[in-house]
């Protein structure tokens, strides 16, 4: 073993150390492997600058762009809730239907994307048919997995397989529905386990009626009682420092039988006045003797009580891209900035009632948000949450709505026929949207993911440096001395298992892409050395990069649902292993059929 080989397996370790404990943000991290890189030597600057011109990432980037037009438009949401209509009648066939319907969209639009677009309605859904979220949010994830794997463009996983096979070989590029063949054999077979067996495995751990009961919050909101001897009378919150004092957030008051919701603080209190408050029990119990205000325990405020006037209780979902992320809600001046309040935090199925001001926001948190009508309706048209609220399913007449199906159709059509390719389409279609004003400049900005593109563009020299250390063949090596165990025309079988195995494992625990770049090298390297056709390996790599099942940090979409369905780590591991290990038996069998070695 080299010295070369042992700094890159150091990183190696390093990376996925840092992936798995999320101590910096993923782009950080992969900008730290990068520097790491360049710093021992084992990539050159411009090797370290090569996957920002990397056409898989372009590509990608110009994918969030389509997707986002299409998102814009509501196309996708008017065809599937209406094809959902036509059998609503049956809980089975209209969610067999509408996860369906979710798979093929995204085998054409950036499936984080689909995701955030449905969530919404998903939970709608849950509510018509009377079960709970967390029966469907799960397969909802599965669903857009499952149909990103069908085409190249479905999942950036793909593209950048594509792109190291090309780099690194003399075999074609992948075709844009050459995954299909195997891609519906397991949508189908994913299919039948989603809805006669994974349905029943998946918890009904959160209800639709009552946001309240689901944060547990009935001993966190309730009312105070303002006495006429209470030093509240003739003064204002801001006066007597309720926030200061108790840690007690005052939401609304309530004065003969009027809300009042705006200019709380500056509002001078009368007696008789009902405060509706957020706090802890102790809290509570504290202002109740200091400021002679009457405690309603008998009556907690409820989502019915929140729910007055022109206010409503929402959750929402923190993106990847708000700019909340890193920072706690007191310093985003979350209040002043939405003019809303967040009552509770959902995080990793845990939930936090106290100090939630100074909590720091990650990505795909999941906020119960109180505020007028009008603030949710701002909140939702923010890059910054998927606000879960009901969805009409109707076409927005915006400039050319119809230019942006029609591009990503001709797009894909003219890539299928060798026509044009998948980034040259891809680049094409963004102008034509830019020039028709379909979407602005800044909008097409700030609908890339740039934490996702800087990821794979910084990751990809990895790859660079596996190949160029001999790295690639060192860990090669140790999966051909396994397969040597086994009689010669059984090895390549066993080099696919191992191969499927590794990447399904390492998928589990870090980014699929990351998992994908480090994968992809080892398995042409290890086909090359035993005189096979890489192509079944590298459908295997990307196969199983996208087959993340099993926990919620392996793939986005997973994480979006988590908070939202209540869900806990062992949800994913009950529902998720037997389907990874179906598809890990059913791989093993086909993938060597379609793709003979």
């Amino acid at each position: 073993m080299t010295g070369g080989v042992i700094l890159v397996l150091a990183i190696l370790v390093m990376a996925f150390l840092l992936f798995i404990t999320e101590r910096f943000p993923i782009d950080v991290t992969a900008l730290l492997v990068l520097g790491t890189l360049v710093i021992t030597r084992l990539v050159r600057p411009a090797e370290a600058l090569q996957g920002f011109a990397n056409p898989a990432v372009i590509t990608i980037a110009l994918l969030f762009v389509l997707s986002h037009s299409l998102q814009k438009s509501g196309v996708l949401e008017y065809l599937v809730v209406r094809l959902n209509r036509l059998v609503h009648h049956s809980r089975f066939w209209g969610l067999l239907v509408y996860l369906l319907s979710i798979a093929i969209a995204s085998a054409f639009v950036n499936n984080t994307a689909v995701v955030a677009i449905f969530m919404p309605i998903t939970v709608r859904l849950a509510e018509r048919y009377h079960i709970s979220p967390s029966k469907v949010l799960i397969p909802l994830s599965y669903a857009a997995i499952l149909g990103g794997t069908l085409t190249l463009i479905g999942t950036s996983t793909n593209l950048v397989v594509n792109s190291i096979l090309v780099a690194t070989t003399q075999e074609p590029p992948l075709g844009m529905f050459e995954f299909t063949r195997y891609g519906i054999i397991q949508l189908i077979l994913g299919f039948v386990y989603i809805m006669l067996v994974g349905y029943r495995l998946l918890p009904s751990r959160t209800v639709t009626s009552s946001l309240t009961r689901n944060y547990h919050l009935g001993g966190y909101l309730t009312e105070l009682f303002v006495t006429a001897e209470s030093p509240l009378v003739g003064k204002t919150i801001l006066e007597r420092g309720i926030n200061q004092n108790y840690d007690i957030t005052v939401l609304d008051i309530q004065r003969e039988g009027k809300l009042i919701t705006s200019n709380i603080r500056n509002t001078v209190l009368q007696e008789g006045d009902i405060l509706f408050v957020r706090g802890t029990v102790e809290n509570f119990i504290r202002m109740k003797e200091v400021e002679k205000v009457s405690l309603l325990t008998d009556t907690k405020l409820t989502q019915k009580e929140l729910v007055q006037a022109d206010n409503v209780l929402i959750e929402c979902i923190v993106t990847d891209k708000s700019t909340l992320v890193g920072k706690s809600l007191k310093e985003s001046n979350f209040r002043r900035r939405f003019g809303s309040f967040v009552l509770a935090i959902r995080r990793e199925g845990d939930i936090l009632r106290r100090k939630i001001a100074h909590a720091i926001i990650r990505p795909f948190d999941t906020l119960l948000v109180y505020g007028s009508r009008a603030k949710i309706q701002e909140l939702g048209q923010t890059q910054d949450f998927i606000v879960l609220e009901e969805v009409d399913a109707e076409l927005r007449k915006i400039r050319f709505w119809w230019l942006s199906p029609l591009v990503i159709v001709s797009i894909v059509t003219l890539a299928a026929f060798q026509v044009l390719t998948i980034v040259e389409g891809a680049l094409v279609g963004v102008i034509l949207l830019l020039a028709f004003r379909v979407i602005g400049s800044n909008e097409a900005y700030e609908s890339i993911h740039w934490q996702v593109v800087i990821l794979i563009a910084a990751m990809i020299p990895l790859g660079l440096a596996l190949k160029s250390t001999g790295t690639a063949d060192y860990l090669s090596q140790g999966l051909l001395k396994l397969t040597s165990l086994f009689p010669a025309h059984l090895q390549p079988h066993v080099l696919l298992v191992l191969v499927y195995l590794v990447t399904m494992i390492l998928t589990e625990m870090a980014s699929n892409v990351v998992t994908a770049i480090i994968m992809a090298p080892l398995a042409i390297t290890a086909a090359q050395s035993l005189g096979i056709d890489p192509r079944p390996l590298v459908f295997a790599v990307c196969f199983a990069a996208s087959a993340s099942f099993v926990t919620p940090i392996g793939y986005q979409t997973n994480m979006m649902v988590f908070g939202p369905g209540g869900y806990k780590f062992s949800d994913y591991l009950r529902t998720g292993l037997p389907l990874a290990l179906l598809f890990w038996l059913t791989a093993t069998l086909v993938l060597p059929r379609l793709w003979p070695f």
